[in-house]
């Protein structure tokens, strides 16, 4: 381990540094304040003027955002690297490392500072002993605000190691130091990036150039997560201009999951991302409702793409007696034949519902007009019909805005929202009966949800998304208002190219210069109205997330083992190029409509072209908790290796029991035995979470194991494992996630036996 860097000698030269970093980081912070500042007070111009006054907006808000974030931590690291090509003596290169990039604009825009992900810092987070990859020394730069308070060397060249053995900074060929200090320090309720520890299994998940499905498989405490973000942020990085346009997509388990690890990606210099749940991907929908565990199997199963078929096939209604319409004067029928005609007619056009029923709506439009015709255009004495074709057309049109005729029509092809038909077909047995015969009594009880109206749950988001396909949308109107508008602002962009040409003196036309340029000659009226169009700055997080038909450039899943059949269904439609980067472990599934096979889930989508990763090195959770979960691992999956904790905690993890009537107090009374710095979680049965949420505080969750997947606490009480166990038919799954959400301390309480699988843990005298 490397000695105590506040004796280095280097300290002060080293601190040096990191303050002209700073100075550089507050330069361009005052630039950007300026120009933002200078930006805002501007008003009026033309259009082209205030477009790109947001624009620029936009850039100068971005750029502060990414220097505040780079405060804390600026500078991480720093390589000495051998570079024969710069100093034929074989001298060294330092290179500093850090959260951004900084140029030294006065000295022909040198790196002062090398952002974490240029290829350049690539050998701070890979260089070995074995391979050192010319690095001879690497340090790790420890800093409080702005003052370095500690320097940890490692010295990879060998001969440079024996070198430095008796100074009090040599370190090791290890490199824990750092490591281990984030990972022993106290948990704060927010997700801290690791970009000053990367470890080279970490980085090269991070970096991977596969450009189709990349599977992270790794157990608690492998850094999953922390992989998942870096690897975002690495992707916007080098792919800035693709996936600055396109966006990239965080789908997290649950809105405290999002919470915990939303400060990550901007500490990173990365704003631009959109994270979300599946319950919240539904444009305009919330998921408010929670389903019982029957319901939410039965929601997640892909049995509900032919329900739903059918479901909306269903609102196509053909009657069964003849349905009479008033016309003016007249009597007319809407028959079974005519009108099973006009749904034929439709159904075979294989359009969406939506799209389908101006198909409909003509052809029942076309046999009343032909009824009408026959009533009252019959010539008795000749024979024929008296009514032109331009008569039928005119009553053909009077008949689509007569009130009783499209009322007619709307009762039996009705213009649907996926809200719509999801809430109408829960809130009805019959419906449900209709569309699912196949289902039993109690599924179909499971489902039904008479008080749903207009509230959701978070396995209902996959199903509406799914309606809306089966539905399409009509937006032909919209498509001709956008048409119009687009044409105004050509005309609107030749009118004023046209008057800046006609600005020039006409009888000095042929005097002037040939190769001075005009403004005709730099942009045409279609660029200039692209540029003045201004209706829309958001981000393109923000667009993203407020449009369904929305593709992305990249789409990361954590926790991807927990999503049902139906929401990778979902999630496909928005990812059509197939470059995902997906974590999780399938030992800890909990959701019953989840999977424990990738092959399963990937293989509608991408066939075998998909690739695993796997973090074996578990960082967070100690070797003495990890000792306990090893037996409920090999209950779960015995092929299945646990990883391996870098570290021990000195707390063996332990068990009490206690009597039903006092297992309250004895919760109290463990809290109070660990309370300490950092985090604590009560993990409890489901039925316990609302009851016992007064002993909830700022540094203390009370939860169900569902809540706290992908989160971490220093200590962790587990209460009544047993009953969580039978809670789920993956009760032995989420006792595997309870087990290690701790980075320091485990303890059990119990009023009845414990499974046989806890067995390891250390027993406590019984309260």
């Amino acid at each position: 381990m490397p000695a105590d860097g506040a004796s280095h000698p280097d300290l002060e030269p080293e601190q040096a540094y990191v303050s002209m970093l700073y100075r550089h980081l507050d330069d361009l912070r005052d630039y950007a304040k300026t120009r933002l500042t200078r930006v805002l007070r501007e008003s009026g111009g033309t259009p082209q003027a205030r477009s790109e006054r947001e624009s620029f907006t936009q850039m100068y808000t971005e750029d502060l955002a990414k220097y505040d974030a780079a405060e804390h931590g600026l500078c991480f690291g720093r390589i000495d690297v051998r570079d024969d090509e710069v100093d034929n003596d074989g001298g060294l290169d330092s290179r500093y490392i850090g959260r951004i990039g900084i140029l030294d604009e006065d000295n022909d825009y040198e790196s002062l500072l090398l952002d974490w992900r240029a290829p350049q810092a690539r050998p701070f987070y890979l260089a070995t002993p074995a391979t050192p990859d010319g690095v001879v020394l690497r340090r790790h730069i420890r800093s409080r605000g702005r003052s370095v308070t500690a320097l940890n060397d490692e010295y990879l060249d060998l001969d440079a190691a024996q070198e430095h053995s008796d100074t009090p900074a040599a370190g090791g060929v290890a490199g824990e130091s750092a490591l281990l200090a984030a990972l022993n320090a106290a948990r704060t309720g927010q997700m801290h990036d690791i970009v000053a520890t990367i470890q080279a299994q970490q980085d090269a998940i991070i970096r991977s150039e596969h450009r189709s499905v990349l599977v992270v498989q790794g157990g608690p405490g492998t850094g999953k997560t922390a992989v998942a973000l870096h690897r975002a942020a690495y992707l916007l990085y080098t792919y800035r201009k693709q996936l600055a346009k396109s966006g990239v997509l965080i789908i997290g388990p649950n809105s405290t999951f999002l919470d915990y690890i939303g400060q990550v990606l901007p500490s990173l210099g990365e704003t631009g991302v959109l994270l979300s749940t599946i319950g919240d991907l539904y444009p305009g929908v919330k998921a408010t409702l929670d389903d019982s565990r029957e319901a939410g199997e039965l929601k997640g199963s892909s049995a509900m793409v032919d329900i739903l078929k059918k479901a909306v096939r269903d609102r196509q209604e053909v009657p069964s007696s003849p349905v009479p319409v008033s016309f003016d004067t007249y009597r007319l029928m809407l028959d079974r034949k005519s009108v099973s005609r006009a749904r034929g007619r439709a159904r075979s056009s294989r359009r969406p519902h939506n799209l389908a029923r101006p198909i409909f709506v003509s052809a029942v439009i076309e046999a009343l007009a032909d009824q009408l015709a026959s009533i009252i255009g019959t010539d008795l004495v000749n024979g024929g019909n008296l009514l032109s074709r331009d008569d039928i057309d005119d009553i053909r049109s009077e008949m689509r805005a007569d009130r009783d005729i499209v009322s007619a029509i709307d009762a039996l092809w009705p213009e649907l929202t996926p809200q719509q038909v999801l809430t109408d077909l829960l809130g009805s047995r019959e419906r449900l009966a209709s569309a699912a015969p196949h289902f039993s009594e109690d599924q179909i009880e499971a489902l039904y949800r008479p008080d749903g109206a207009g509230r959701f749950s978070a396995a209902d988001a996959p199903l509406l998304d799914e309606i809306a396909e089966l539905l399409g949308v009509d937006d032909a109107a919209e498509r001709e208002r956008a048409s119009r508008r687009w044409r105004r602002q050509i005309a609107d962009a030749q009118g004023a190219l046209d008057i800046l040409t006609g600005s020039a003196p006409q009888d000095l036309e042929d005097d002037l210069d040939p190769e001075l340029l005009m403004a005709y000659d730099l942009i045409d009226a279609s660029q200039l109205a692209e540029r003045q169009d201004h209706r829309d700055h958001e981000t393109t997080a923000e667009r993203a997330a407020g449009d369904r038909t929305w593709t992305y450039g990249h789409v990361i899943v954590d926790e991807a083992q927990e999503l049902s059949e139906m929401a990778w269904r979902a999630l496909m439609r928005r990812i059509p190029n197939r470059w995902m980067t997906l974590v999780g472990d399938t030992a800890q599934t909990g959701d019953p409509a989840g999977s424990t096979s990738w092959q399963r889930v990937l293989e509608p989508y991408v066939a075998n072209r998909w690739k695993k990763a796997e973090l074996t090195v578990n960082y967070r959770t100690p070797a003495e908790i990890m000792r306990v979960a090893h037996a409920v691992l090999a209950e779960i999956d015995p092929e299945q290796l646990p990883p391996e904790s870098v570290r021990e905690s000195g707390y063996e993890p332990w068990a009490r029991s206690v009597e039903a009537e006092s297992l309250v107090d004895a919760v109290r009374s463990a809290l109070d035995e660990e309370s300490g710095p950092g985090t604590t979680a009560v993990l409890v049965p489901a039925r316990l979470v609302a009851e016992w949420a007064h002993l909830a505080s700022p540094s203390v969750t009370v939860a169900a194991v569902k809540d706290v997947k992908g989160l971490e606490f220093d200590a962790v009480l587990l209460v009544e494992p047993s009953e969580i166990v039978s809670e789920s038919p993956r009760g032995m799954n989420d006792l595997y996630v309870a087990l290690t959400r701790a980075t320091q301390r485990l303890g059990v309480l119990h009023t009845t036996p414990l499974p046989r699988v806890l067995d390891g843990l250390a027993a406590q005298a019984r309260c």
